[in-house]
């Protein structure tokens, strides 16, 4: 068997090469040529897998470590027989860790209380609902709605237009779509971004057309009470240097770049594969994860304890800077730097692997911010 991947997929040699020989590449660079005689194709986001890549060739399977399918023509993979997964929920909890850090940091900066705020949440899956489980933990009022079912009276949703009226915090968590009766493609566009509530808080670590980027940049330079902390950009690898001057933490799409959602990504698309092709599983994914260090917390010191330990595990700062650092106007190849730091990005552990001991009184508190205690 031949298995062609991105090479930052993590530890894809490891898992994979007992299956059969394994060549990668840069998931952006990945051609038909490289992948005309292979068995099976394992991509992240980056890789457009659709007809012009697989026309003609072997590929049987095709696997994405990745929650987002927008990457790949599914319907070419349907017509032609190709087997396919994705990883669901394998970064669900890193991107949760990513918004909770940022709105804590927010609310230290800005000086509001996070606990006094209505966050709405726009899309309720694996991500949305783990996002919004772990604020309601906090007691934080969550509103959400889901863009495919808009037009629905669902117990437990929203309707979008609400939501954006009576939300504080909106947090993006929708897939990209550009059809069917309600598409996500510029779903915050110019109209929508001029309803935000006062001192809005805008949040997306879905995909970045989902908001039309033009539309945001005017809306921040026209109101300076709007915040908003972008993952992804609509045109990445390429950055808008004029919108990254104007929001609060822009980072190279890595919110759910965490060493456990990684390995889980691995491991569901290392259990479909043997699942397609009828192999045994006799690798044992989840053992490659080292132990997390564990976070001591002075309970003494209420609430700012707590939020110390959660910027300890994972602060949304470092990230920002790191790439404010590269995507500057001096850098005559941003597009690859960006690349480059999300394949040498540093090690984080989640928050839900995190020990924290000395925590007293703060336990409740603790486990609803996703710690392991």
């Amino acid at each position: 068997m031949k298995i062609v991947a991105d090479e930052n997929i993590t530890y894809i040699n490891e898992v994979f090469c007992g299956l059969g020989q394994v060549e990668t590449f840069a998931g952006r660079s990945i051609r038909a040529e490289q992948v005309k005689d292979a068995d099976v194709l394992l991509v992240r986001s980056v890789t457009q897998v659709n007809e012009s890549l697989l026309n003609g060739s072997t590929v049987k399977f095709v696997g994405t470590c990745t929650i987002g399918t927008d990457h790949i023509d599914l319907d070419y993979l349907r017509q032609q027989g190709i087997g396919f997964s994705s990883a669901p929920g394998c970064n669900a909890n890193a991107v949760a860790d990513y918004v909770i850090s940022a709105l804590v940091v927010l609310s230290q900066q800005q000086g509001f209380d996070l606990f006094k705020r209505c966050v709405g949440i726009v899309g309720v899956g694996n991500v949305g609902s783990r996002l919004k489980k772990r604020l309601g933990a906090l007691g934080v009022r969550c509103l959400c709605a889901d863009p495919l079912h808009d037009d629905q009276n669902i117990p437990g949703l929203t309707h979008l237009d609400q939501l954006v009226s009576d939300a504080d915090i909106i947090s993006l968590h929708t897939p990209l779509t550009y059809d069917g009766e309600h598409p996500t493609f510029h779903l915050f566009d110019e109209q929508m971004l001029a309803r935000l509530n006062p001192k809005s808080i805008l949040l997306n670590t879905a995909r970045g057309p989902v908001i039309d980027n033009d539309a945001l940049l005017d809306c921040l330079k026209k109101r300076s009470d709007v915040t908003a902390v972008l993952d992804v950009w609509e045109h990445e690898p390429e950055v808008d240097l004029s919108l990254l001057e104007f929001v609060a933490f822009g980072t190279p799409h890595i919110a759910g770049y965490s060493l456990d959602g990684k390995i889980t990504g691995t491991r569901m698309i290392y259990e479909a594969l043997c699942r397609f092709f009828k192999l045994p599983e006799t690798f044992d994914v989840t053992a490659l994860a080292p132990e997390a260090e564990a976070i001591s917390c002075d309970c003494g010191q209420g609430t700012k304890a707590a939020f110390d330990a959660l910027l300890r595990c994972y602060d949304v700062r470092n990230d920002d800077a790191r790439f404010r650092g590269v995507m500057v106007k001096g850098n005559p190849d941003r597009a690859g730097s960006f690349d480059t730091l999300r394949k040498n990005y540093p090690v984080r552990r989640e928050m839900g692997v995190t020990a924290v001991t000395d925590c007293g009184d703060l336990q409740p508190l603790l486990r609803g911010l996703g710690f392991n205690c």
